[in-house]
């Protein structure tokens, strides 16, 4: 028996990390917490600190990882970085602050496997430092390959690292697409539950409040990704994203509405066959493969019932009623930083649109704006990224507070 595999889970506090730490606690001869890391809600790290024992704890902000430090005691160490030998200090664990906090946990020397579930572009620096130490990386934040997928790519090539995807529908794939040749693809088919407003009368978009977006029919996830999933932004980044991490042109990636959200992705070959991957709609079943891989290992997360589903039925999305959709594939041709730039804007305009502040209806036509005002930088290292994320943001703002219900 090997001893279980160490796991750092950046982002442990949003939906995507409470379901990992539920699958490494789950496995505990499998697997087990070397490192956590979120943003600053201290309350629920505190929880899971208690429960996962870790050796490293990162707060990206200063402030509440001081908090943290103050209330898991005064054992812990408040350096400010990765120690050279990150371990418990009289039976606490070592917290780091600010963003180098995020780096540290992505690189501790007993993290076999890093779990990427940070919202944002705060996930690029943590992620791409993981793929220069060779880790595996159980990849679940979409902005890491939308932003910046040709570096990470290439930083793993270079090192070694092995990157799972850990979202749905980029697992079901990798699952479908093992050990086939990329010559016998045809095309690859993520499916979208269409969210909440899937039958709502287009005439009536502009009325949807943020409690009716987030009142998600099928998946339980985090506000923005909920927001997007309805505006079917979410499809569009993973469009951008399977292109990357599997070699195939946006043209050979189709989106399809599927409401009961079954079946999470589907390979079809050139010989006319089809793969699919079905699954409960659960995080957990989809970051135990990613956390247990290569190998299957026993879940008790639930089973389908195949003979109580019921009809599974697909349809083509409606490019009126999504829009996003064309938006990123036009971000996707353009290339460079024009994805950073989609991604930025719509987690702007998102933000905005759950505040209060923006129509629903406007949120594509706010990043529509500001891609077009966009001229994309061929090649961008980590700083053109970082750049064109700022200008996106900033623009994004901009166009939200002077173009409301005219975007």
């Amino acid at each position: 028996m090997t001893a279980p595999r160490g796991v750092a889970i950046l982002g442990s506090t949003g939906s995507v990390g409470r379901a990992a730490l539920e699958v490494v606690l789950a496995s505990p001869r499998r697997l087990r917490v070397v490192a956590l890391a979120a943003r600053r809600d201290i309350e629920r790290l505190a929880a899971q600190v208690e429960r996962a024992r870790p050796q490293l704890v990162a707060v990206a902000d200063p402030e509440a990882a001081e908090a943290l430090r103050r209330r898991l005691g005064d054992a812990v160490s408040p350096a400010a970085g990765a120690p050279e030998t990150p371990g418990p200090a009289d039976g606490g664990p070592v917290v780091v602050g600010g963003p180098e906090g995020l780096v540290a946990a992505a690189t501790h020397p007993e993290a076999e496997v890093v779990v990427v579930g940070i919202v944002g572009i705060a996930a690029l620096r943590p992620t791409l430092a993981a793929a220069e130490w060779g880790k595996r990386i159980a990849l679940a934040s979409k902005e890491v390959l939308v932003a910046a997928g040709p570096l990470l790519l290439a930083a793993a090539r270079r090192r070694g690292a092995v990157i799972v995807p850990a979202d749905s529908e980029h697992n079901a794939l990798f699952q479908c697409l093992a050990g086939e040749a990329p010559e016998s693809v045809a095309r690859v088919v993520l499916t979208a539950s269409g969210g909440p407003v899937l039958r709502r009368p287009l005439e009536t978009l502009d009325r949807v409040t943020p409690e009716e977006v987030l009142a998600h029919p099928v998946w339980r996830m985090g506000p923005r990704i909920t927001v997007d999933s309805a505006t079917m932004m979410n499809k569009g980044l993973e469009v951008i994203e399977a292109s990357h991490l599997f070699g195939l042109p946006p043209e050979r990636i189709e989106v399809l509405v599927h409401p009961q959200a079954v079946v999470h992705g589907m390979v079809e070959f050139v010989d006319g066959s089809v793969k699919a991957i079905l699954a409960l709609p659960d995080m957990r079943i989809v970051l135990h493969h990613a956390l247990h891989h290569p190998e299957r290992r026993p879940a008790p997360f639930g089973h389908l019932d195949l003979a109580a589903l019921g009809p599974l039925t697909f349809e083509r999305p409606d490019p009126d009623r999504y829009p996003a959709l064309s938006l990123a594939r036009q971000a996707a041709r353009a290339g460079g930083t024009a994805p950073a730039v989609l991604n930025a804007a719509d987690e702007v305009a998102v933000a905005r649109f759950l505040a209060g502040a923006l129509p629903f209806g406007d949120i594509v036509r706010v990043v529509r704006r500001v891609v077009e005002a966009h001229t994309p930088v061929a090649e961008p290292d980590l700083e053109a990224i970082l750049e064109a994320d700022r200008w996106a943001r900033a623009e994004a703002a901009r166009v939200s507070d002077t173009t409301r219900g005219r975007a």
